[in-house]
């Protein structure tokens, strides 16, 4: 179960106990509320699927769609949630602050209404009770308020998927309750406030995606309860800090991909027993991989790709464990898919570009499981034919294969209906394009000594440039 997987069910587990706290009365709801409501619904612009509908003057506002009054009469909850991606679905407009009169408020969940605009809410300071705030994947921008950090009876605040900037406020280390921090997928700059550390009740912290830069700061020795630390797709430089080595016994999700942080991957990782996923992507890590990583025996995700690690890799002791697993473009000379990797028996994703395999693919022993999705074993120095592989994969989506030694007839080759990409440019495939590749989402034949006329397809003249004599739309007319 991937972070994304465990946020949602995170989220599903808060709404249930505040709608559960107590069965609803027939009371009508309060007249504070019902005006409350009717003005968000008048700062709405544009509704075009209804989602408001329910909401009408004169009626129960307890009643209506993502009011709920658990207690009473007063609005406990309220929840907006669009789960669709249909860009049908959606609400324009602006946050009204008449929702303040919800002094009874608890959790406001705003997720995926896509066309929000705005600074972060006010009112949210004068609402009493409030512990959950989602504010997900709207438009809202400007700078968080300096004075965050006020509204420190939260659980859970999350604004990730808007467009605030600016540096992340000091005041944040006044939120002493929270439990989940999610900031992720803004505009934020600045460094990480070295007040973070005062939230020694947080599992689960997200930063990930926004301009933060400088080192990632020492701060971590009081987070008992930290499970999850994604601080991915960020500007940050330099080495890990000795006090993440803290987090040992509880981390499940250690995700620092694509940022500029160096120096070698510390040994104190193998003291991450509970580790589920291991994400160091995009970075500038090098030297050897410790081989003390082989205690991490249940571990299910690791993502070493686009580093400057070096031979040898330990051998894992993850057979029954490992779903994911990505060493591309390193400096691995691994001659052959190591035997740890090909015994796993749920594997699902595997890439293994540029890891200097020489081997057959002949060689390659599928497992009886055959739980491929994706497979990316480009530029390495591959030889023999994938027709027996991708005849035996019955679920692969995804098969990458360039830059290799493969020959064979592409005339043979035949795959299962769920393929969606396939790569192999710069090979030494022959003979004629089957009609088959048509269905595929994507295909790169490119680079390759392929011949004949080509069936009728989607693709552009790039998937096809570069054989010795194909022709036909969309390569030039064929002769005769």
């Amino acid at each position: 179960m991937n972070s994304c997987s465990l946020n949602h069910l995170f989220i599903c587990t808060v709404l249930i106990f505040l709608l559960c706290l107590n069965p609803t009365t027939a009371a009508r709801c309060h007249p504070d509320d019902e005006a409350g409501l009717l003005a968000f619904k008048s700062g709405i612009t544009k509704d075009p699927s209804g989602i408001l509908k329910t909401w009408k003057k004169g009626t129960d506002c307890c009643s209506w769609d993502g009011v709920s009054c658990p207690n009473g009469n007063r609005v406990v909850v309220l929840t907006i949630n669009i789960e669709s991606n249909d860009a049908e679905i959606f609400l324009s407009g602006t946050i009204s602050p008449s929702l303040a009169k919800l002094q009874h408020l608890e959790g406001l969940v705003f997720i995926n209404l896509k066309n929000i605009t705005g600074p972060f809410p006010s009112f949210l300071f004068r609402l009493p009770h409030l512990k959950y705030v989602y504010l997900e994947n709207t438009r809202l921008s400007g700078p968080l308020p300096a004075n965050i950090g006020a509204l420190n009876r939260l659980d859970t605040l999350t604004v990730k998927g808007n467009r605030f900037s600016g540096s992340i406020p000091s005041s944040i280390s006044n939120l002493t309750r929270i439990n989940y921090l999610n900031l992720g997928g803004n505009l934020l700059t600045g460094t990480i406030p070295l007040g973070i550390a005062n939230l020694k009740v947080m599992s689960n912290l997200n930063l990930d995606g926004n301009r933060l830069s400088g080192t990632i700061p020492d701060i971590f020795k009081s987070m008992t309860k930290l499970r999850i630390l994604t601080l991915s797709r960020n500007r940050f430089s330099g080495k890990l800090p000795p006090s993440i080595a803290s987090l040992a016994p509880v981390l499940a999700f250690l995700e620092l991909g694509q940022n500029n942080l160096s120096g070698s991957i510390p040994n104190y990782l193998s003291r991450f027993m509970k580790l589920d996923t291991l994400d160091l992507s995009k970075n500038r890590f090098s030297g050897a991989v410790p081989k003390s990583l082989a205690k991490l025996t249940k571990i299910a995700n690791i993502n070493l790709s686009h580093n400057l690690l070096t031979d040898p890799f330990p051998v894992l002791n993850v057979k029954n464990y490992i779903l994911t697993l990505d060493l591309s473009y390193n400096k691995f000379h691994m001659e052959t898919i190591p035997e740890w990797v090909t015994s796993a028996t749920i594997l699902t994703s595997l890439k293994l570009a540029k890891c200097g395999i020489k081997m057959n693919l002949d060689d390659w022993k599928t497992r009886q499981t055959d739980l491929y999705v994706s497979i990316d074993l480009s530029d390495n120095e591959i030889s023999g034919s994938p027709v027996r592989f991708l005849k035996e994969e019955g679920y692969l989506r995804e098969f990458q294969m360039s830059g290799n030694k493969l020959r064979f007839d592409l005339r043979k080759l035949s795959f299962s209906n769920t393929l969606e990409t396939l790569d192999l440019s710069r090979n030494l495939v022959f003979g004629k394009v089957p009609a088959r590749v048509a269905r595929l989402k994507t295909l790169n034949l490119s680079q390759n000594h392929l011949c004949g006329k080509l069936p009728a397809t989607k693709f552009p003249e790039s998937v096809f440039a570069g054989n010795d004599c194909l022709c036909g739309s969309p390569l030039g007319h064929c002769k005769g």
